[in-house]
């Protein structure tokens, strides 16, 4: 049995209430689900304002490299849903900060749509972002989704100028906002002209606004956060854990550190 009061603490909001927000991201499972959760409370301690875990999957269409070699590893070492839903019940009895799941479509569907965010609920994960799910499809799981106070956290890319009202006007948790075309990975440069697509969505919504998809140093952190209320880091966090495995624990710590003094901003 989980604490209501735990949980009453813990929703998605709640990353950005202390200034700019650091998201970091890791696939559960790699290279262990014990790991896993040492890895979670490291990066919260080293300042992580909200973690993304990512239950693996055989075809992750959004992935570069690096977290597609995650995902296989994970599969491997015998990574499900149900024992991923048991270590985030344990994480909860450990800290607080916000916890999102990134997935896809087919995974909740094969569990069973109500089963699974019924899970999610229960053991304290706020949002939930769905690469592949496209927003008019999105009702199949959001209804769901809300009444189990789970958010549905919208993606918007650089080509969706035209569609940014629609895709923003009703975002729930915050608004992930893709920095660069393609799939996950390092990038030693940015160049899409990220104000502009956030003051066309801060004209529709209050929601908050984090910036994924490439940035991986401090000095990308730095100036993503004076445009955005957030940043995300996941390939790079998965290739610390790919190099270090089960010794990474330091690594991220200070990593995470490093980054979180970046988007201070004071």
């Amino acid at each position: 049995m989980i604490d209501n009061k735990i949980l009453a603490n813990t929703s998605v909001p709640m990353a950005f209430e202390n200034g700019k927000a650091l998201i970091g991201f890791l696939t559960a499972g790699d290279p262990s689900l014990l790991k896993t959760e040492d890895f979670i409370i490291a990066m919260a301690n080293a300042g992580a304002d909200l973690i993304e875990i990512g239950i693996p999957f055989s075809d992750p269409i959004a992935e570069g490299e690096v977290i597609q070699r995650a995902n296989i590893r994970a599969l491997k070492a015998g990574a499900t849903t149900d024992q991923i839903f048991e270590m985030v019940k344990s994480v909860r009895t450990k800290t607080q900060v916000p916890l999102v799941f990134l997935t896809y479509i087919n995974p909740v569907f094969v569990y069973g749509v109500e089963r699974f965010f019924e899970n999610c609920k229960a053991c304290g994960i706020g949002g939930i972002i769905i690469p592949d799910l496209p927003f008019e499809e999105r009702d199949e799981v959001f209804e769901i989704s809300q009444k189990n106070d789970v958010a549905l956290i919208t993606l918007i890319a650089p080509t969706s100028k035209d569609r940014v009202a629609m895709l923003a006007k009703d975002a729930k948790g915050f608004i992930y906002l893709v920095s660069s075309m393609g799939v996950t990975g390092v990038r030693s440069e940015i160049h899409t002209d990220l104000k502009s697509i956030i003051d066309e969505i801060r004209k529709v919504t209050k929601t908050k606004i984090a910036v994924g998809f490439g940035i991986s140093t401090p000095e990308q952190a730095c100036e993503i956060a004076k445009v955005a209320d957030g940043v995300i880091v996941g390939s790079a966090i998965v290739k610390i854990i790919e190099k270090y495995g089960e010794n990474a624990e330091n690594k991220l710590t200070e990593y995470i550190s490093e980054m979180k003094m970046a988007v201070r901003l004071d």
